[in-house]
């Protein structure tokens, strides 16, 4: 049975629990509080996939309804956003949701558990974990990236080094690569550009970096599928720069496998009909790469091309390097042949390395080592003056070259100091941070500020990791550029070594900030690389820096942070927020305190604070849509600030004074005038589109698409909405006056209190005016003007009608509260509409006995409560009912005075390792106890029973 036909019971049992309890009503009716959360981002328009309890998913994405409190989440009801197409092609997401209880496999078992978090039983003795052995990698570049993975997870004394703090949970990476050259088959002349993108895919978001050459810049990006269809198109924003960045967000399941199965593609192309594409494939190599080298062709139209990926040994000389070819061996025949080619290492033309190989002709990528780079060939290195060149040779040679530098990407080298990282840690409530860029000759520019401190800074260098605490390794002296006045070092470093380049891309560089009192350093961080999220942030511009020093009042804490925050033009906020110190592997509670919160509020007023996202890991980001004008005034005046708690410091932990600029003087344009303006322009360009789609509503002899909403002609009090072909009016519910004389406004659906009558010698504005912009509802994210009452709107559900929403004219806020429907005396009562509330008797039976005895309940009884079907006296109590999922018994309900209250029941900690949960049991137990007890009391027990039988 799928959910959309059976959610009557579900939404007039749960929604409105779910909207006043632990939705909508609790954020809305308490205006007092002064954080409220922010709603997941919406996706970009464009993508196609279901909305959900207010959470985006993509198609094919299939998981478990969470409730909220106290029901939590349905492990035996599984959801699927399930593809649709149109007629026009057009592809959009429907949820479908079943129980899959009676999908559970038979367990040959003796003794099968369920344990917590699942639907279905299971062995205890688990099967073979399947190892994912796809990936095509190299013995070096495979043993390194594993050695550098393992090395993440050491324990050092240098307590900054702690790179696996950054991944979060569900945060697992994986790194692909493609090389894009021109289309040999193609009718058009072959391109002879080269483009080298990188990926990054965290759970369904895939970040590139892509860098080109012999080619104008790219205006459009495509991702194709298998078929060869494209899956998603990226705009390339204009610009003078080699290097593109950009996010494909919410990538679907299926696509997510066939990326994953390297059976993706992915072109680009420019205004002059010059096109590149290539295949997308994982690569061990990415996690070691740190030089890198696009090779390209010098003749006309030749469609080829390659990438080179280098790394330097960590104790030796050597240069390992891996080739990735494409177009340069010209193969027709069906069975492979290996063809001879010639690699050279090569310095302004003067051959100084040269490597001879075979390659198969259908795989011909190639790896190998340059052993023992004397010190001029390293020098060279680090000045990207090395270049590298690969020759077919034979009856058709052919040959490609580039120069070798630094590895290129999105990414942005930055660095968070703080006094728990120092080599002796501290609590100081001081903070620095530090930005830097690699250019191609090796030069490292730097951006250094440092906050917070009450003594005065003696150095400031970049440093190796010591061999010992007491040791430090100096490899550069910023203290020069240091000046006191600003707090800041800005400048560069221009005889960076080869060896310093691979340390740097390689996360084991740091930057010490010594000062009067802490000689060996009162901060310290590692220079590590932020990975590109795809947010509008100036990551080029120095950070806000936090720090305890500015929480009022001050904090002596170890931590410190910085955040990039930026307003788009639609007023929205971008932020990234890093923070460091707050953790410490020897300490779990410190580690629990990483889910602090991040808040951006008024340095004066509280009332005006925001709360921004909860931490996974040490970061956060994300955007924030709807902000208040008077907040976005603050940012422009720089009287705004951002801070982040921790249990421990539940009224900011540290905290930094933000300043962005705007001209956002009437605040945030909401999403879903945009969205109007977007429907409005469909509407009017393409109306005979809209008579193809099955799901369009024909209304007063016009048109409407699925999810529109409208007012009629015929009165303009009413709102409708299409949903699937059909329509539904409700009229707008005037709120009760108490004033004595009422006056109705002119194209005004309610009526308003007359207070000219008072105020004859001043011309009052009419109470309606009071707040022109009225409410905005985060469930519909549409503005709703002053005194103007509705259902609020769910999706994917629609108008919830077992509850009805206001706006206060004189403050602008909403509040919301829950229908309560008469007893009734009836003994077949109906529901005159699918989507109505409340029941009500058939019109024979409606006496007037029984209205005047239903007023009189609902006037001088205690009040009802009214939960799925059933109605409940005041004081009784029961155990929710859920389709799909039957009986909740580890629920209780129970009726007070007309509202309908549940709590789970309260499980008792445990302390055991292995813990499980037994049918129509409500909390989880202790295995091994649990079958000590069974072997005691199994033939007791049995006795007994037959006893009884």
């Amino acid at each position: 049975m799928l959910l959309p036909c059976a959610l009557h019971s579900l939404l007039c049992a749960l929604s409105c629990a779910w909207w006043l309890h632990g939705g909508a009503a609790s954020r809305l009716k308490s205006p007092s509080l002064p954080i409220q959360p922010e709603t997941e981002p919406l996706p970009f328009k464009g993508t196609s996939g279901c909305s959900f309890g207010g959470r985006f998913y993509s198609l094919e994405d299939k998981w478990h309804p969470d409730l909220g409190e106290p029901f939590g989440i349905m492990h035996c009801v599984q959801c699927h956003c399930e593809p649709q197409k149109s007629r026009r092609g057009k592809v959009s997401g429907k949820v479908n949701c079943k129980n899959i209880k009676q999908d559970c496999p038979a367990l040959d078992c003796d003794n099968p558990v369920q344990l917590a978090g699942h639907c279905c039983k299971t062995c205890l003795q688990g099967g073979k974990k399947q190892i994912d052995s796809v990936l095509n990698t190299f013995d070096y570049f495979r043993r390194k990236s594993k050695e550098r993975e393992e090395e993440l997870h050491k324990s050092y004394n240098d307590r900054s080094y702690l790179s696996s703090e950054d991944v979060g949970p569900g945060e697992s990476r994986t790194d692909f690569v493609a090389v894009l050259t021109g289309l040999k088959d193609s009718w058009l002349p072959s391109s002879s550009g080269v483009a080298r993108v990188r990926f990054t895919l965290t759970r369904s978001s895939l970040t590139f970096s892509i860098t080109y050459q012999r080619m104008g810049r790219p205006t459009k990006i495509a991702f194709l599928d298998s078929d060869g269809t494209p899956a998603f198109e990226y705009r390339v924003p204009k610009g003078d720069s080699d290097m593109i960045c950009g996010v494909w967000k919410n990538v679907a399941e299926p696509l997510l496998r066939q990326l994953q199965s390297e059976q993706m593609h992915i072109s680009m192309s420019t205004g002059q009909r010059d096109e590149v594409e290539g295949r997308i494939i994982k690569h061990r190599a990415l996690f070691a790469e740190t030089f890198s080298s696009i090779l390209t062709s010098e003749e006309e139209n030749s469609a080829m091309g390659g990438i080179a990926m280098l790394t330097l040994s960590d104790t030796e000389n050597n240069l390992h390097f891996i080739l990735i070819l494409q177009g340069l061996i010209q193969h027709r025949d069906r069975d492979p042949i290996l063809v001879p080619i010639r690699v050279q290492l090569l310095y302004r033309q003067h051959i100084l390395r040269e490597i001879r190989a075979n390659i198969t002709s259908h795989d011909p990528d190639f790896a190998e080592v340059l052993t023992d780079l004397n010190s001029r060939e390293l020098f060279w290195l680090s000045r990207g003056q090395l270049e590298i060149a690969v020759a077919a040779e034979g009856q058709d040679p052919r040959q490609i070259s580039g120069f070798i530098t630094g590895r290129k990407s999105c990414d942005t080298i930055q660095s968070v100091m703080s006094s728990s990282d120092a080599l002796i840690p501290g609590k100081t409530g001081g903070v620095g941070s530090a930005i830097f860029n690699l250019h191609d000759n090796g030069t490292l520019q730097y951006q250094v500020q440092v906050a917070g401190l009450t003594n005065d800074v003696v150095s400031l260098t970049i440093e190796l990791k010591p061999r010992r605490r007491n040791k430090r390794s100096v490899l550069y002296d910023l203290t020069p550029e240091f000046s006191k006045a600003t707090g800041q070092a800005i400048g560069s470093w221009s005889r960076l070594e080869a060896r310093h380049i691979h340390m740097l891309l390689q996360n084991e560089l740091f930057i010490n900030v010594a000062t009067a009192h802490s000689q060996e350093g009162e901060l310290r961080g590692q220079i590590k690389a932020l990975p590109y999220s795809g947010l509008e942030a100036p990551r080029h511009e120095l950070p806000t820096p936090l720090a305890g020093h500015f929480v009022s009042p001050p904090v002596r804490t170890g931590a410190s942070g910085h955040a990039w925050v930026s307003v788009d033009r639609h007023c929205h906020l971008h932020y990234e927020i890093l923070v460091a110190g707050l953790s410490q592997t020897d300490d779990l509670t410190v580690n629990a305190r990483l889910h602090g919160l991040a808040e951006i509020g008024e340095l004066d007023d509280s009332t005006h604070m925001r709360l921004l996202t909860g931490f996974y890991g040490s970061k956060a980001q994300g955007v924030l849509k709807d902000i208040s004008v008077e907040l976005l005034k603050h940012l422009d005046q720089g009287t705004a600030f951002i801070q982040v708690s921790t249990k421990l410091n539940p009224r900011g932990e540290i905290r930094g004074r933000v300043h962005v600029p705007n001209n956002c003087e009437f605040g945030t344009r909401s999403e879903a005038e945009e969205e109007e303006e977007e429907l409005e322009d469909f509407l009017s360009k393409d109306p005979e589109e809209l008579k193809k789609d099955p799901h369009t509503c024909f209304f007063e002899n016009q048109y409407y698409p699925h999810g529109s909403s409208w007012t009629p002609n015929y009165d303009k009090c009413f709102s409708c909405i299409c949903q699937k072909r059909t329509v539904i009016c409700d009229p707008v519910i005037c709120p009760a006056l108490t004033c004595s004389r009422t006056i109705k406004p002119e194209g005004k659906c309610c009526p308003i209190c007359d207070e000219r009558k008072e105020l004859k010698d001043v011309k009052a504005p009419e109470r309606v005016d009071e707040h022109p912009e009225g409410c905005y509802f985060e469930g519909d994210q549409k503005m709703h003007a002053p005194g103007t009452t509705w259902h609020p709107f769910v999706p994917p559900f629609g108008y919830i009608k077992c509850a009805v929403c206001s706006c206060k004219g004189s403050t602008g806020e909403v509040h919301c509260e829950k229908v309560t429907c008469p007893m009734l005396t009836c003994s077949h009562p109906v529901r005159r509409h699918p989507t109505d509330c409340c029941k009500v008797c058939p019109q024979e039976e409606r006496t007037t006995a029984a209205l005047e005895h239903s007023d009189m309940m609902q006037a001088d009884s205690p009040r009802y409560c009214k939960f799925g079907k059933n109605y409940y006296h005041n004081s009784d109590s029961w155990h929710p009912w859920v389709p799909l999922f039957g009986e909740m018994k580890c629920i209780n309900c129970w009726c007070d005075h007309g509202v309908t209250k549940c709590q789970r029941k309260q499980c008792p900690l445990l302390t055991c390792s292995n813990i499980t949960r037994t049918e129509g049991s409500c909390c989880p137990e202790c295995l091994d106890d649990k079958e000590e007890d069974d072997m005691v009391m199994k033939a007791p027990d049995k006795r007994q029973t037959w006893r009884h039988h």
